[in-house]
């Protein structure tokens, strides 16, 4: 696998960054290698990757705690681990032992008369995860979306059994379905009775004397899936969607896992989420700051019209009730919060510049200026 830059590198935040300054970090790399202004551009879309990946790490505590004690093998157990592990009903890492050899090691499985659980009981699948990026407007409207992922499922050919068509799992003649074996050993304090994994079955409890040539005696599979998800109108970046029974498949019968989908919000360059409102900037020219003028506002359902007064100040905020994002429970809509930007014009002609003295001196509004003795502009103010 290849080497992974550090995550902080990537956003270019130090290690005692806030979870505020590693969300703006986040945004601004996201805005400056946005696949959507560099089509084509096979770098800019691995850096914006790479910045994902590291926000989704980063963003979250238990991942970040992870992160910061162990590196990248904290939060991704394929990392130098030379390939995925567990599997379907594996241990750590791919290495396949159990837990409770360990204990039956020092305590014994029979010390007191512990009862073995059954190896051949249901078991629940694990959860699974997947990402989906979501434009600005999908997030706020809701839609369908194509998440692709792999889970592991129950063998096609042999249902989960692990033998091949027309044969069955035998029962363990050594430990009789149990998946453990008692084992007597004499030691200064008497003979104590100890259990362990059954070596033939390797804990199964089952011999599958025929496997499956597809799961290879496995009885699942992993597997590639694209499945269409409903995201709910409201949804914001980096919330989590909980598809039920959509995970990975369950052993002996036992129920599915759920799949998790982490949302991705492409950042829109107009609009600003704030929790369920909507900000954005529109800009006038002096005249229509002056005079007055009818607006015709962007908003996510489509342009409105919005009178401005005559007179309105430079970064006045004016607000469209209703015009926001509708919220995750249904229950009504944010605003949308607009503010106005006056142009100040540039590269006047000399009409343009005789008016707006004529219109100055009309008005007695010159501006002061300063003289280098303090009595500018500024100290007029303070005094």
């Amino acid at each position: 696998m290849a080497d992974k830059r550090d995550y902080y590198e990537v956003l270019g935040v130090d290690k005692t960054a806030s979870d505020d300054e590693i969300k703006k970090a986040y945004r601004k790399k996201a805005k400056e290698f946005h696949p959507d202004l560099h089509p084509g551009d096979k770098e800019a879309e691995d850096k914006f990757k790479e910045a994902n990946e590291a926000y989704e790490v980063l963003s979250d505590p238990d991942k970040k705690s992870k992160y910061d004690r162990f590196g990248h093998a904290g939060v991704d157990p394929n990392y130098g681990a030379g390939g995925p592990g567990g599997g379907f009903g594996g241990g750590f890492g791919g290495m396949d032992f159990d837990l409770g050899d360990i204990f039956g090691s020092f305590f014994g499985g029979g010390f007191g008369g512990g009862r073995q659980a059954n190896p051949n009981a249901p078991r629940r699948g694990s959860d699974t995860q997947a990402r989906v990026t979501l434009s600005f407007e999908e997030a706020a409207k809701g839609c369908k979306k194509k998440v692709d992922f792999s889970r592991i499922e129950l063998c096609p050919d042999c249902h989960g059994s692990g033998a091949a068509s027309g044969t069955s799992p035998e029962t363990c003649p050594e430990c009789h379905g149990r998946g453990q074996v008692n084992v007597q050993q004499r030691t200064p304090f008497g003979v104590i009775q100890t259990s362990k994994s059954c070596s033939r079955c390797g804990g199964k409890g089952q011999i599958i004397k025929t496997p499956c040539s597809k799961c290879k005696g496995k009885g699942a599979i992993s597997k590639k899936v694209t499945l269409e998800v409903d995201i709910p109108a409201g949804i914001d970046d980096r919330q989590v969607l909980n598809v039920n029974g959509q995970g990975n498949s369950g052993a002996n019968g036992g129920p599915s896992g759920n799949l998790h989908v982490t949302v991705l919000v492409r950042p829109h360059p107009f609009f600003e989420r704030d929790g369920y409102d909507v900000w954005c900037e529109v800009t006038i020219s002096f005249a229509q700051a002056a005079l007055g003028d009818t607006l015709e506002v962007p908003t996510l359902d489509g342009k409105v019209r919005y009178d401005v007064p005559a007179g309105t100040q430079p970064g006045t905020v004016f607000k469209l009730k209703g015009r926001g994002i509708q919220s995750l429970n249904g229950r009504g809509k944010g605003d949308q919060l607009v503010r106005l930007v006056v142009d100040v014009p540039k590269n006047l002609t000399s009409r343009q510049k005789e008016l707006l003295r004529e219109f100055e001196k009309e008005s007695g509004s010159k501006a002061p200026s300063g003289d280098g003795n303090g009595k500018g502009f500024f100290g007029k103010k303070k005094k």
